[in-house]
């Protein structure tokens, strides 16, 4: 059996030791960025390797990009492999924040045409909560062949973003909290509000209390509300930077509502043109 969305603490756990799946770590802060490989250093779940957002899971920022843009996909084909990631390997990835990191690297590696990975449902905070075990440990790992098939469908440009909102082709859901898709606070870009066009979904509207997704058929209840008679390959994700847009993406994949698509320079990037329309307020 394959996992393609999400997987529980429990069906992990019994799968810990397979060599043939690989954990991959991608807890991180935006506001302190090497958080994550000191908590990963203190304690991650065993035989995970660690992915940084803004070194393997990124490229650098340009004038004309977001603050996360899409990575250089051949280095991170590279560095899959260098995890021991090859084309039949299940990957599981895990943050600390419910997903919100985690499915960055999700998306990408669907992106590459590798369906077999997954996030972990309830990420590290569930797995100590089950009393299950933490290491220190580096893991021993055997490099691999990683070969990329792009899918370069699954995420637009900015360019595309504007004129399929013009002709009203697409719905583009804004991942970001309320506040800040209505513009009364911008804690990280220089300019506040939303993308003219866009609604919003949080992507907590995704989580139950305990960090858990909420179940499928709810998810698709509240997104098929929200998106009306749209069908799933006319949804466009987007957020702040392109991470937590994921999040929803993965959310409506989970729900069955599969083939959305990503605006991978989100808010971030969209901004960096004055002459693209924002809105404030609902």
């Amino acid at each position: 059996m394959s996992y393609n969305t999400l997987i529980s603490a429990d069906a992990l756990r019994a799968q810990l030791d397979n060599p043939d799946w690989i954990l991959i770590d991608c807890r991180f802060s935006l506001a302190d960025t090497g958080l994550g490989a000191k908590n990963y250093r203190r304690g991650h779940l065993p035989h995970a390797r660690y992915a940084d957002l803004d070194k393997d899971l990124s490229s650098a920022i340009t004038s004309q990009k977001g603050r996360h843009p899409l990575p250089d996909f051949r280095a991170l084909s590279q560095t899959l492999g260098q995890w021991g990631v090859g084309n039949q390997s299940q990957v599981i990835a895990y943050d600390d924040a419910g997903g919100a990191f985690a499915g960055r690297l999700w998306w990408l590696l669907r992106t590459f045409g590798h369906d077999k990975v997954a996030v972990l449902d309830g990420g590290i905070k569930l797995w100590q909560k089950k009393g299950y075990p933490l290491t220190t440990a580096l893991p021993a790992v055997k490099p691999a062949t990683f070969r990329p098939y792009l899918q370069e469908s699954f995420w637009l440009s900015a360019g595309q973003v504007q004129n399929r909102l013009a002709d009203r082709s697409i719905v583009l859901i804004d991942a970001r909290a309320p506040e800040r898709y209505r513009g009364e606070v911008e804690p990280i870009d220089p300019i506040a509000g939303h993308v003219k066009g866009a609604v919003n979904r949080p992507f907590q509207a995704n989580l139950a209390g305990s960090g858990e997704f909420l179940p499928a058929e709810q998810l698709r209840t509240q997104f098929e509300a929200l998106i009306g008679d749209r069908t799933p390959e006319q949804i466009v994700h987007m957020c702040g930077s392109g991470v937590t847009a994921c999040h929803n993406l993965l959310a409506m994949e989970h729900a069955g509502l599969k083939g959305s698509k990503l605006y991978a320079g989100s808010w971030s990037e969209w901004i960096r043109d004055k002459n693209r329309p924002i809105a404030k307020g609902r």
